[in-house]
């Protein structure tokens, strides 16, 4: 078995699903500068990468600065009501925490976004650190906020698992020299899997 004492988790697609929330927020934006709206599907191929690459590849001629204040103002008052927990992250981290594993969110999301999400899902209290791209100089998939999140918890590399459920996570770990999961709710590869392989959580 092998032994974690700290998590780092993704947020969107990870532990909650928050792209209906995205997807509203991004079409508000191309409605009110008179482009058509977008599926869900479409959005989702164009998040990870942070609220920048998001609007410039979902609102293409829109000025960047306009596009950006135009979905914060929305998703600020909609994200909540559009965001839910994964089923098993809440028993998931109800567990870590009572085995004593040290937990930090490291997410592309703006920390303000993330902080006030966490919050909502009644989840916040599980971590001790909450990171974003305003923490470091290079977003995932660079390793930096892997290896800022790790330096916070003061997280043994050895012994800390990084938990996402895109190609960028995976990259942000390997690059991070982490122990990577990649989950995949659709396809039922969630929470309830992690506590049935080959890891063994809690301090050494």
């Amino acid at each position: 078995m092998i032994l974690i004492e700290c998590v780092l988790f993704d947020f969107d697609g990870t532990l909650a699903d928050s792209f209906d929330a995205i997807a509203a927020s991004v079409n508000h934006v191309r409605f009110v500068n008179r482009l058509s709206p977008l599926s869900l599907a479409e959005v989702i191929t164009r998040v990870g990468h942070g609220l920048d690459s998001l609007m410039q590849a979902t609102a293409p001629g829109v000025p960047l600065e306009m596009a950006k204040d135009s979905y914060r103002n929305h998703h600020e008052a909609h994200m909540e009501s559009l965001t839910r927990l994964y089923p098993g992250a809440r028993e998931f981290l109800t567990t870590l925490s009572t085995l004593g594993v040290r937990m930090a969110v490291c997410s592309n999301k703006p920390v303000a976004f993330t902080k006030r999400l966490l919050v909502y899902l009644q989840i916040a209290g599980f971590f001790q650190e909450v990171l974003g791209p305003e923490d470091v100089a290079e977003r995932k998939p660079g390793p930096e906020m892997l290896i800022e999140g790790m330096k916070r918890l003061g997280a043994d590399r050895e012994k800390t698992l990084y938990l996402g459920d895109m190609q960028i996570d995976l990259e942000a770990a390997q690059r991070a020299g982490v122990r990577v999961r990649i989950l995949d709710h659709e396809r039922d590869i969630g929470f309830f899997s992690l506590m049935k392989g080959d890891l063994a959580f809690g301090p050494g």
